[in-house]
């Protein structure tokens, strides 16, 4: 139930934003090439790579037919809307409604094996905290060993020093931005000057979040009807007093985790993600234009591997650590995710725009070619792997990286010839 919600929002939300600052920003090519492409590079890219490293392997049936078939319906209807070059309020409603229904139905299914849950779960490659660290974390251990182990240690050692505090440099005021802004929410953790100032400037924050319904310098009338502040001043006014009445009261840190505090930091995370997923767009976008790349190409490669990569260390990290069944599992409803509540929200808030009239979409080859391959993946699984009794065979990996490799070669092609 957790692969379906939490964890996959947690690993989603990157994409979410991104598709929702594409399509909102009028660039909805780009928002549908990430998705696709991002999508195709999970289902056969990675699927592809555990397959080589673990295979055979087998799969627990009913989780695999059940996310693949859901995925592979989500990706036809979608397609079916882009041919149709138009879409309604209701449609794009119906793909965050067609994740709920998937949600509720892995609870139900959850629910129902019972006393057999725990030997499914088992089966399925579920695994503990601690199997998967150290399975995420060999990489980095083979990396010391070599270096522990060469012959002339001394300027390996001095270089991974440098770019240890060139990083520590780039990341301290990244690190304090986030400090000032989202609330610790463990008490050891806790500090009372950031504390105060998440006081006066989450207010801030939010307010900037909702720039597009209410302007961040709307004018206010403030005490004189002649006298009109921006409105980021009023609120800064507001919050500043109770942050330093905060900071004087408050000297011990609480007890416990607090909900609400925990409910403010997860808004205020989901804000800099969104922040940073519109001024990610809007870098591609310059990208595009200095170099001349369509959108959609942008899309396509560079964010969409961006968003993915992710996606392909933390399989192939499980597969290491003795689990390919459960990298495999993560395969599906991730993507699906993305593609039904980031792509589906971000066309809900264009079609609620829109209404009572439709959002029209652009016809472009490329987005064509990105969902052909997606379903070509997502069709190959299933029918390889169900006629091979759900074990997973070596070759189809092989078969899934060329088809991955394909889907590259013709889109960069299209991308050079069609603009």
């Amino acid at each position: 139930m957790a692969a379906v919600t939490l964890l996959a929002l947690g690993n989603g939300a990157p994409d979410v934003f991104a598709s929702v600052a594409a399509v909102r920003t009028g660039q909805y090519r780009t928002g549908f090439g990430a998705i696709l492409s991002a999508g195709t590079f999970v289902s056969a890219f990675v699927v592809g790579f555990v397959a080589i490293y673990a295979a055979p392997f087998s799969l627990n049936p009913a989780p695999f037919v059940r996310d693949v078939l859901f995925y592979l319906t989500a990706a036809l209807f979608l397609f079916y809307v882009y041919l149709s070059a138009e879409i309604y309020l209701w449609q794009a409603v119906g793909f965050v409604g067609f994740y709920l229904f998937f949600v509720g139905l892995v609870f139900w299914m959850d629910l129902g094996l019972g006393a057999g849950g725990k030997k499914s779960r088992v089966e399925a490659g579920v695994v503990g905290d601690s199997e998967i660290q150290r399975g995420l974390v060999a990489p980095d251990f083979e990396i010391g060993q070599v270096s522990e182990n060469s012959e002339d240690g001394k300027p390996s050692f001095g270089l991974r020093r440098a770019l240890v505090m060139i990083s520590k440099a780039w990341e301290l005021p990244v690190s304090v931005l986030l400090k000032l802004t989202i609330p610790q929410a463990a008490p050891s953790e806790w500090s009372r000057f950031y504390t105060s100032a998440n006081i006066a400037l989450c207010p801030l924050a939010l307010l900037y979040a909702c720039n597009s319904f209410m302007p961040f310098n709307h004018p206010v009338g403030f005490l004189l009807s002649d006298t009109h502040l921006p409105l980021w001043f009023v609120v800064l006014l507001a919050s500043s007093p109770l942050a330093l009445l905060h900071y004087i009261m408050e000297k011990d840190p609480p007890k416990t985790e607090q909900m609400p505090v925990l409910l403010i930091a997860f808004v205020m995370s989901v804000f800099w993600i969104s922040t940073t997923a519109g001024e990610l767009l809007n870098c591609l976008a310059a990208l595009g234009s200095l170099l001349e790349l369509p959108p959609a190409l942008l899309g396509l490669t560079v964010l969409a591997w961006g968003n993915s990569v992710g996606d392909l260390v933390a399989d192939v990290a499980l597969a290491k650590a003795g689990h390919p069944a459960m990298a495999m599992a993560g395969c599906f409803a991730g993507p699906m995710f993305n593609m039904l509540v980031g792509l589906g929200t971000a066309l809900v808030i264009q079609t609620y725009n829109a209404y009572p009239e439709v959002y029209e979409l652009q016809f472009h080859v490329g987005i064509i070619i990105a969902f052909v391959f997606l379903l070509l993946s997502l069709m190959g699984s299933l029918l390889v792997i169900t006629w091979c009794r759900f074990r997973v065979p070596r070759f189809w990996g092989f078969c899934l990286v060329g088809l991955y490799v394909i889907f590259m070669a013709v889109s960069l092609v299209i991308a050079k010839f069609s603009g």
